[in-house]
């Protein structure tokens, strides 16, 4: 693994995080505890802060980065970003899934208890209201979450990688 200070500022870790050996995380990055960092993954916070919550996972081959003194990344708990997505300069709330190959640009607004499905593109400064699912290139609304979707998906797989963590730990 790459933990890379930059500019004075030092990557932050809370308690019980996975970092895989090839995952790079560089500069001002804080994230909070029972976090995983997955192989391939890149966290970029040499522009602007990245800041993530308890329980978020980052899958093999995310990007996340931010805008030059414009939009940092916050990403809330039980966050799972899946395969390849790419996350960028954006605000993600609590309990939310972005799927593999998704990409969430500058601006973008995604609240709590919703889900942006595999290879969405969220264009810059897209709001995605609670409780709403996205899809599509540009992504837009394509349903209401169901309880269902809320508890067996988002919740479980956000879970489900605090377990896996353990694993290689």
């Amino acid at each position: 693994m790459i933990i890379k200070e930059l500019n004075g500022k030092k990557p932050q870790f809370g308690l019980n995080c996975f970092i895989a050996e090839t995952a790079v995380i560089i500069g001002d990055v804080n994230m909070g505890d029972d976090c995983s960092i997955w192989y391939n993954a890149v966290i970029r916070g040499d522009v602007h802060y990245i800041k993530m919550g308890n329980k978020v996972n980052v899958q093999d081959g995310v990007v996340i980065h931010a805008t030059y003194q414009k939009h940092p990344t916050i990403i809330g708990n039980k966050v799972s970003i899946a395969h390849n997505a790419i996350v960028h300069g954006c605000t993600i709330h609590d309990n939310v899934l972005i799927g593999m190959g998704a990409i969430i640009m500058d601006d973008c607004i995604i609240e709590s208890n919703s889900i942006i499905a595999a290879g969405a593109v969220l264009s810059k400064g897209t709001k995605v209201a609670s409780g709403s699912i996205y899809a599509g290139i540009p992504a837009k609304k394509v349903k209401d979450i169901s309880i269902e979707l809320l508890e067996g998906e988002i919740e479980r797989i956000a879970e489900n990688y605090v377990f896996y963590a353990k694993w290689y730990q």
